[in-house]
Formats: structure tokens, sequence, C-alpha cells
């Protein structure tokens, strides 16, 4: 069968293209290598309970347009984001905000803090070289310490001091008692789960799981006008330049015989000596009924170990890397590229959006 649209991914990017295609008549086939639609927003009910897969996936914008869009396929409750830093068994609310200043310093006036913190980050001079000097010259010592060093050395298997300091272009300091993480004016997590929008965003297309598009790309290029290719760009190429850089992460899922196992649905661990970056409990997402919980911890690892991409290491060397790459798309016959994968960057779930639509208008 012939297709006027073949997509290699079923995750938020590539679901949205298909549901535009599907609107304007268009036979579309979604081709996915995992078992399951959905990417990695991708939720599974358990014990009532909707277990965010790959981590945490909280929704959240400030253009009217794609929360109006978003919510035209879910209603969506009025989650705020409010985490914890745990370090060493201590707690400090995050981000970095007037609660933070008062548990790390005891300072109880704004300008307390802001001195306080000018006066750490007065000890870099000149251009940061590497990430902590780039942490330490936005927030200085203290909180670098405890709340971003170990944090931020785990996620990227190595010493803050190797990292180029894009890595933190930039750490918000919010002179209020303002614990919501997002400044976003809009915010929420689909009460029925995200698997339920990618349902309605892919009804009308054919839908192929547990296949790998590498494998027959050829012949699904015949089989389909266009293609639409959302996965890791040096795969597409066999490697030919070399491969990018990726971090992946190991997510431990529990069930706990507790009703109520930390308080909130996003607990960060910033000490190095914690395995894990954070834990997530999933049933304070939608204040889930259950006399049980479900946890789950998050490991970052090598990408080798896992197989599974997560974050781009957008550095000098790779960002080279992915320009070759991006070249050699741009000469494939009735081939596009979009998402994460594809554009080796990191997406929030609404610039997904707001992406797709803007290739769907180009191509559809």
């Amino acid at each position: 069968m012939h297709y006027d649209l073949a997509i290699c991914g079923s995750g938020l990017f590539g679901s949205v293209i298909a549901y535009e295609a599907i609107k304007k008549g268009k036979k579309v086939i979604v081709i996915d290598k995992r078992s399951h639609i959905g990417g990695n927003i991708y939720t599974e009910k358990k014990d009532n309970i909707d277990i965010h897969k790959y981590g945490a996936h909280i929704f959240h914008t400030s253009d009217k347009r794609i929360w109006d869009y978003i919510n035209s396929f879910a209603t969506f409750n009025n989650f705020i984001n409010t985490p914890i830093a745990n370090y060493k068994g201590k707690l400090y609310p995050m981000p970095f905000n007037m609660n933070t200043f008062y548990a790390m310093w005891g300072v109880i006036t704004p300008k307390e803090a802001e001195e306080r913190i000018n006066s750490e980050r007065a000890e870099i001079k000149g251009e940061p070289r590497n990430m902590e000097e780039q942490a330490i010259s936005l927030v200085g010592r203290s909180i670098y310490e405890v709340l971003v060093k170990g944090y931020t050395e785990k996620q990227w298997g190595r010493s803050a001091k190797e990292l180029p300091p894009e890595i933190i272009k930039r750490l918000p300091v919010r002179l209020t008692f303002n614990n919501n993480y997002f400044s976003d004016r809009y915010q929420g997590i689909p009460e029925d789960g995200y698997t339920a929008i990618i349902e309605k965003m892919l009804s009308g297309a054919e839908i192929v799981l547990d296949t790998d598009f590498l494998y027959e790309k050829e012949e699904w290029k015949k089989r389909a006008d266009i293609v639409l290719y959302t996965g890791c760009l040096d795969a597409y190429f066999g490697y030919s330049e070399g491969k990018l850089q990726y971090r992946s992460e190991i997510f431990e899922e529990i069930r706990l015989e507790e009703e109520n196992h930390q308080g909130i649905a996003v607990m960060n661990y910033t000490d190095r000596e914690t395995p894990w970056t954070r834990i997530i409990e999933h049933k304070h997402f939608n204040n889930a009924s259950s006399p049980v919980t479900w946890i789950s911890r998050e490991y970052p690892v090598d990408y080798e170990k896992t197989g599974e991409p997560f974050y781009p290491v957008n550095d000098e060397r790779n960002s080279a890397l992915y320009s070759k790459y991006k070249a050699l798309s741009e000469k494939e016959q009735n081939v596009v590229i979009g998402g994460r994968l594809a554009e080796y960057r990191y997406y929030d779930m609404d610039k997904t959006i707001a992406a797709a639509l803007e290739l769907a208008e180009r191509i559809l």
C-alpha cells in the first residue's frame, strides 16, 4: 500500500504532524521501534496511578495557541511543579528563591539574599572557563556546591570542571517566596495521562510497532510521498561521519505498600553520593486515590548502556558533527526531519508542538 506520509516515531512531534495530515485527508502510517506509542511522554496506569514511564512530563507554556491546541485533546488539571532538593538529608525548595535562601543561610529579606549571592559570585574573575565557574558566577559557591554540582556531575557523568560553561547558560534566581518551578502562564498534567492524547492524535493512522524503520528505510521511502524521520540523525546515515553523543537514563519503578512516600511529585537528590538524580512519586501528579504508591528512581548512565538517547551533549564537537549530518539530510529526496532526536536538541513539549505545527504547514 502507498501512503501520503510515513512517520518514523510516534512521539509528540510525529503524532502532531500525523494528526494534521489526517485532518487533510492524507493516508498516514506511523512506524515505531518501541512496543507502544507516545515516545517519551508515554504513560501507563497502575493501581489507578498514571506512571510517567520516561520521567516526569509537566506541560507548561506561555503560548495560549499551544495551550488551547493541547487542551483540545485532553482535560488538564492544575498541577504546579514545586520540586524539593534533598542534599544529604536536608531539604531545599526549588527553584532558587527566598525559601531556598532562608533554608540555606537564614536570610529573610531579598536584599540580604542578593548581597550574599553577589559576594560569592565575586570569586570568579573574567570569562568562566568551565561549567563550575559558570555556575558560581551566576549563583555563588554555596548554592553551587549544595544544589548544582553533584546533580550536574551525575547527570553528565563527569566533573563539572570538565564540562563546558554552555551546559548552564542561566540559573534563575528569584528574590520572592515563589516555589513554582515554571514561570509560564499555563501549566498542568492531562487527567487521563499523555497516552490518551497520542491515541487521539493517531486515530485514523496505520500504526506499526516493534519495528525499526532504519532496517527497511529505503522500502519505506518508496511507499510514501513524504517520509518524516524523528530518530537519531547519525543512525539514519549509518554513523558515516561518526557518532553523536547522548546521555541516557535508567528508570527504576518501585511499587510501595504505603499511601504517600515523599509527599511531592519530584524530589531531586543533589549530593554526588546518592546514585540517582531524582525520585518521582507519580500519584502526586494527579492526586490519584490509591492505598499504594509508585515511585521511579532516575539513574543517568552512558548512552551505550541502554541504547536509549535522552539528552544530547551539545558541545562544540557534537554540534559540528550534527551540522554534517544536517547537510546530508537536506540532500535526501522526499525525506524531512524533525523532533528532539533528529534535530539533536532538547525540546519542551510546547516547543515540540509549535515546531511540529510549523513543519506541518510547510509539507502538507
